[in-house]
């Protein structure tokens, strides 16, 4: 009853309030300056106390100031409706100083928790190089319950605990090491087993999906211990899929893997799996020999870390909480500013049925998931870092398809970096479903896959920079969406793409926007793609608008196909997602709104559905596309009365006659030649300061007299009051485990 008298008399006429916790201080405070909360929930419970006995009026804010510390939680920070504020009185949770107040999931330890190695049998298996610096800790007093072993098999994060040394994720031992030939990455070429079912099989086992085998002609494997459990994480057939899956059994004589669970699409079977599979073996005791490297002796409880060549580290810790840090459910008006959520086994906060709650200028880092979830509308993700994440950045639905009726979710001005750390494959930096959300001004980079994932309708993706994206895998884009006739209204415009991974380079594989299997109704207009694999495609979708891009150094500018007609998966439920009618009629398309808002959509089934009509190509500058600047199928090029494609042109800057194509009068192109002497020159260049700008030469800017002008300076982050300095662009390895 303390802090409610405390809390009465600072509300006495006053529209406002202020509480303060402080970490090191006695849990007997009351919310007062001199006499703070331990932590955000004591401040939480006596609002609600407060409003309940009406001390706190309706009309009255509240601001908790969260002073420096680490606010360690053992179960999720829950916010539910009661602890709404409203548009007049909102309640806000701020550091007080930005930045230094954390919500960790994690335990600290100390250095003096390790100890030197002196058991025999651990040290004879580990190399002789650094026996004698590996470090153990004896967990057994943190999980006097056990530490859960994993499954068999799993796709995304594994369970934890997971170790951090000042801030950063630990590799758990591997083979191959991370600075390794081929990136890291270990190779075959032949399976002895798919594991995908066969169904004339005399063995009952083999006619269902079992677990696969494969060649691996390299003796390591005979040295790790596979009684303890030795896990491979590998794309074993696609290079848009991975999976971490363990090792059953190991024939040293004939050199064959045998995996303990079988995977979906089977080892190197399906589209890609003919070419060369890839993996790489992790937690193995006897591969900790690189600095940064631990192994954890689950059922002994014990932890061996081989420390970095460095000073003694700031900070230990264990991510040990496996529910979200902060959990809100149908809660409003309610803001999180300058705060640092760190350290879990699950997403940092999951808003669910949310109103006007906004995160402004946080830190969300060090996650075995993702950074965070939105499920509602009106919320806002403003200015804040998200990293070292092991699935997605951030994932975002509202509002409601069906009726049109938008989410309105604001994603601005947000640090997105070192995410799909876990799961390598459609783990985005942003996932964007639902209804009319806003993704601007963000900062994406440093990721195995996608940057942004998107479905659904009326979505705004405008101002956003991207790079060093799709870094390991292949058949994917920066920005995808795919198989599904309804996905309309979606905008792309004035985006920066570039630095792109290379993915398989034969076939250009890698996308700046993908728009795979037949998705439609799209609109990507301004953006600037530089070194970005195959930067525009559109696979056999309808209704698409491309326009006024800028397309410089990338091996295929644009491609345009017509899968439609000619896969026999088009419009096929027997096929996984292929049930592009259904999903159609699901919306109710034949109706309005939809057949108002659009009527191409409504005709579709009576206006040759599995060709892709309807499509604007205009005003785009392709440069220096070194393979095709226009790739179109064949079935398009029967097509191009059908297509509008006009006012576009290729630039050959330099002249180059070897390794620069043309479009070979294709229709809607003009060609432009410049000269070593007097290059036609598209590009990024400085614009005094730090800034940079998209200059265009004069002769191709007269080629397209109707080309509108990208605000190349308004692309990506912006200071303002929650983000005081910009992030200096530098190198990073994507590729940690």
């Amino acid at each position: 009853m303390l802090s409610l008298v405390v809390l009465a008399s600072l509300t006495a006429g006053t529209s406002a309030v202020d509480l303060y916790v402080a970490s090191d201080r006695p849990a007997a405070g009351n919310g007062s300056q001199s006499k703070p909360f331990q932590n955000v929930i004591q401040a939480r419970d006596a609002i609600r106390a407060a409003r309940k006995s009406g001390q706190l009026k309706p009309d009255q804010a509240v601001t908790v100031h969260i002073g420096p510390g680490t606010y360690r939680v053992e179960t999720s920070m829950e916010f539910k409706a009661e602890d709404s504020g409203s548009a007049e009185a909102p309640i806000v949770y701020r550091a007080a100083k930005s930045g230094t107040a954390t919500i960790s999931g994690g335990i600290a330890l100390a250095p003096t928790d390790f100890s030197a190695v002196t058991d025999p049998a651990i040290r004879d298996r580990l190399d002789a190089s650094v026996r004698d610096q590996v470090r153990v800790a004896d967990l057994t007093a943190m999980f006097p319950k056990g530490i859960p072993a994993w499954n068999k098999s799993f796709r995304g994060s594994p369970a934890g605990p997971w170790l951090y040394v000042d801030a950063e994720p630990m590799t758990l031992a591997r083979w191959p090491n991370l600075d390794a030939e081929n990136e890291g990455w270990a190779e075959f070429s032949k399976a002895v087993d798919s594991g995908l079912a066969k169904p004339d099989a005399s063995d009952p086992e083999l006619r269902k999906a079992h677990p696969g085998s494969f060649e691996f002609d390299d003796p390591r494997p005979a040295r790790w211990n596979l009684d303890e459990g030795v896990w491979l994480l590998g794309f074993w057939t696609h290079d848009w899929s991975d999976e971490v899956i363990r090792i059953g059994d190991y024939d040293a004589a004939k050199k064959v893997i045998q995996l303990a669970a079988p995977h979906n699409y089977g080892i190197m079977a399906g589209t890609w799996g003919g070419a060369k599979r890839r993996f790489f073996a992790f937690n193995v005791l006897e591969e900790l020999d690189a600095p940064g490297e631990w192994y954890l002796d689950r059922p002994n409880r014990r932890l061996y870390y081989l420390p970095q060549e460095t000073a003694q580290p700031e900070s230990i810790v264990l991510a040990t909480l496996n529910q979200p840090l902060v959990r809100c459910d149908n809660v409003e008006h309610i803001q999180f500013a300058g705060l640092r959520f760190e350290y879990g086994l699950a997403d940092g906060l999951t808003l669910k049925n949310t109103k006007h709650v906004e995160l402004a200028g946080c830190t969300i880092a060090n996650m075995s998931r993702g950074g965070l979830s939105v499920n509602g509308i009106e919320n806002t993700i403003r200015s804040c870092d998200l990293y070292n994440l092991g699935t997605v950045g951030m994932s975002v639905r509202g509002g409601d398809r069906k009726s049109l009726t938008p989410g309105n979710n604001r994603l601005v001005n947000n640090h997105i970096h070192d995410y799909g750390k876990f799961q390598r494959s459609y783990a985005a930096g942003i996932n964007v479903q639902g209804c009319g959300q806003i993704v601007e001004n963000n900062l994406i980079h440093d990721a195995p896959h996608n940057a942004i994932l998107y479905g659904g309708n009326e979505h705004r993706f405008e101002r956003n920079e991207i790079y060093r994206v799709v870094m390991e895998t292949g058949d994917s884009g920066a920005f995808y969406t795919g198989r599904d006739w309804t996905s309309q209204g979606n905008v792309l415009r004035h985006n920066y793409i570039h630095d792109l991974g290379g993915g398989d380079a034969k076939h250009v594989n890698t996308m700046g926007v993908y728009l795979d299997d037949c998705d439609s109704g799209d609109t990507i207009e301004g953006n600037v793609f530089v070194r970005a694999g195959r930067a525009i495609m559109i696979g056999g979708g309808r209704d698409n608008r491309v326009l006024n891009n800028v397309v410089i150094d990338c091996p295929i500018g644009l491609h345009f196909d017509a899968r439609g007609m000619t896969w026999k998966q088009w419009n096929n439920p027997k096929y996984a997602g292929w049930n592009l009618e259904q999903r159609a009629e699901a919306m109710d398309y034949k109706n309005p709104p939809w057949s108002e808002r659009y009527p191409d959509l409504a005709k579709i089934m009576d206006d040759s559905p599995q060709e892709p009509l309807n499509n604007v190509i205009q005003r785009n500058v392709f440069v220096d596309c070194a393979k095709q600047v226009g790739s179109l199928s064949k079935e398009v090029m029967q097509l191009l009365d059908k297509v509008d494609i006009a006012d576009n042109v290729a630039v050959n800057s330099t002249g180059a006659e070897k390794g620069i194509a043309t479009t070979k009068e294709l229709k809607g192109f003009t060609n432009i030649t410049g000269t070593t002497e007097q290059p036609a020159t598209v590009a990024i260049a400085s614009s005094g300061g730090s800034g940079m700008a998209l200059q265009v030469d004069a002769r191709v800017a007269k080629s397209v007299p109707s080309f509108e002008v990208i605000p190349f300076d308004k692309i990506g982050l912006f200071q303002d009051n929650y983000r005081k300095t910009l992030p200096v662009q530098n190198q990073s390895n994507s590729n940690e485990l």
